[in-house]
């Protein structure tokens, strides 16, 4: 199986550095896997590899859509697969570097996006329209007909998973349950050797995240934002959903303080962090690094060598 390696964990961790030195050392690319990297023109919200750090080692998956997209998980996996496999083709190591669990599993399990969760967008506006008009529970009734193991996991209130369970049986003809239980026993797409950065001390993490907010308002967060806004992109689009990006689009619109913004683009932060330690816990089988108050980077390119070398790389 083709090998690939995987260096994952919070925001504020180290991923960028740790993954040029590592594609430097082992003749490798990089591949981000970061949801809000993607976007164009969103360099200081998203911390994304500056020019500089770009031209250490060859960077993909990054600025390929354009803010007001709505970027999925199916079209990450697509292109993410492609560059990894061109990589590949020309010998060399894809490393895939992000905090975006959901795009890196995606990515790493093999399974067939293009049906059930590109979707149609008329469809789905029709089906979400019948279930304004009938009702949620109306609308399990219908599921049940062909998805009863699906309808019962629902609630009448989900409309957006009922939507979309009975749109993927419309263009499909297969049920979102059958879907699921067949994706389940596909093989993976790669071998993964995965390395996950973490803090010892939750606090540590937690004043690296404060000081990184406060490095992007200095660098011009607050003036990226206001660019985008001008250039006509839609305040409540995905892209501008994204963490650093609604509260200081907030702030511009006078909702609330800059301050105020910043201390919550923290918080939010820290939130998120919180959660992607969880996705990232659940792997089995990678090599954990835990950096104590500052990061050491000598002894972590030493320790993902060593395990990189153990998993044939």
């Amino acid at each position: 199986m083709k090998k690939v390696v995987v260096i994952a964990g919070p925001t504020a961790s180290g991923k960028t550095r740790l993954g040029i030195e590592l594609a430097r050392e082992f003749n490798g690319e990089i591949v981000s896997a970061d949801s809000m990297q993607v976007y164009r023109r969103m360099d200081i919200g998203t911390a994304k590899a500056s020019a500089g750090e770009q031209n250490l080692a060859p960077h993909h998956m990054l600025d390929v859509a354009e803010p007001w997209e709505d970027y999925s998980v199916s079209r990450y996996v697509q292109e993410a697969a492609a560059c990894c496999e061109d990589i590949l083709t020309r010998g060399k190591l894809p490393i895939i570097v992000g905090g975006t669990g959901l795009y890196i599993d995606s990515l790493l399990s093999g399974r067939d996006f293009a049906a059930r969760d590109d979707g149609d967008e008329g469809l789905r506006a029709r089906l979400g329209a019948e279930y304004d008009k009938s009702g949620g529970e109306a609308m399990l009734n219908k599921l049940r007909v062909f998805d009863p193991e699906r309808a019962e996991r629902l609630h009448p209130s989900d409309k957006r998973r009922i939507v979309r369970a009975i749109e993927i049986f419309t263009l499909t003809g297969v049920t979102a349950t059958e879907h699921d239980r067949r994706t389940q026993v596909l093989p993976p797409r790669y071998d993964a050797a995965r390395i996950v950065l973490n803090y010892a001390d939750r606090a540590a993490l937690y004043s690296r995240i404060d000081s990184r907010v406060e490095e992007m308002a200095s660098a011009g967060l607050f003036e990226e934002v206001a660019q985008l806004l001008r250039e006509g992109v839609p305040p409540d689009c995905t892209a501008m959903q994204a963490i650093g990006y609604k509260e200081a689009a907030a702030a511009l619109r006078g909702d609330c303080a800059t301050q105020e913004a910043i201390d919550l683009i923290k918080q939010n932060s820290r939130r998120y962090a919180k959660r992607q330690i969880t996705w990232f816990r659940r792997w089995e089988g990678a090599l954990e690094i835990n950096w104590e108050a500052l990061p050491d980077f000598a002894w972590a390119r030493r320790l993902s060598t060593e395990f990189l070398h153990s998993r044939g790389i």
